[in-house]
Parts: C-alpha cells; structure tokens; sequence
C-alpha cells in the first residue's frame, strides 16, 4: 500500500505510526509484520522515541554533526548530505503486528526521515 507523506522542513523527522497503523487495519492483518519502505535517495525511515519530540531534534542535530552540509561533495545537485543522512538511516523497518496493532515499545514511533525536503513523498507498506 502507498501512502504520501508530505514534509515541511529540509531535515525533519515525522511520526508516521497512525498511517502505518491505518495501512495495517486497510489490508486487515491481524497478525504477521509489515514491511515499511520509502523509495527515495535522500529519505529514511526509523523506529524511535515519539513520546518526547526532543529527541527527533537530538537525532537532527546529531545527523548535522556527523554529516556536514559545507564538506567538499562531488554530487553537482547539491544534496550530498541528504543522501548520506538517509543511508545512515536506511530505507526501511519491520515492524511486528500483533492483534492488528503494531508491537512497538511504550515509547516507540515510526518515523519518516526527510533530509531534501519540504517536499510530497511516498512510502510504502507491504504485508509480510
């Protein structure tokens, strides 16, 4: 199932658990995992904290550090860092399901990982 996922900031993370958890009630899975995937170069997907949205700005300003935006790229668009950030991230996450619900921790979201943006994207949820 594809589902959009606009962004509004260049670097930003955002809690896509509710669309995730809705994908997973439209294709009626009850049980099993689903395999949550983003077709983009300069995007990423993780499973973190969402309870304090604190540490969305930690992983940022953390991503920043280790991957400056003014280092000598060779990639003429211009967007070097953003395709580093998503590497370090990865394009994808298994998330467990379990009475239709995701089997996260108390405190865990799944997040959508825009280092290009603000743009409209897309990610994609495969039943597993």
């Amino acid at each position: 199932m594809k589902v959009s996922v606009k962004t509004t900031l260049q670097n930003q993370l955002v809690n896509v658990t509710p669309l995730v958890l809705s994908a997973v009630a439209q294709m009626g899975i009850k049980d099993g995992a689903v395999l949550v995937y983003v077709p983009h170069t300069t995007a990423g997907i993780t499973i973190n904290e969402a309870a304090d949205p604190d540490v969305a700005d930690d992983i940022l300003m953390a991503l920043n550090s280790i991957v400056p935006s003014d280092a000598p790229y060779r990639h003429a668009e211009g967007n070097s860092p953003a395709h580093v950030k998503a590497s370090l991230m990865g394009s994808s996450a298994i998330v467990a399901v379990e009475n239709a619900s995701l089997v996260l921790g108390v405190w865990q979201g799944v997040f959508f990982c825009e280092f290009d943006g603000p743009r409209n994207r897309s990610m994609h949820i495969f039943p597993m």
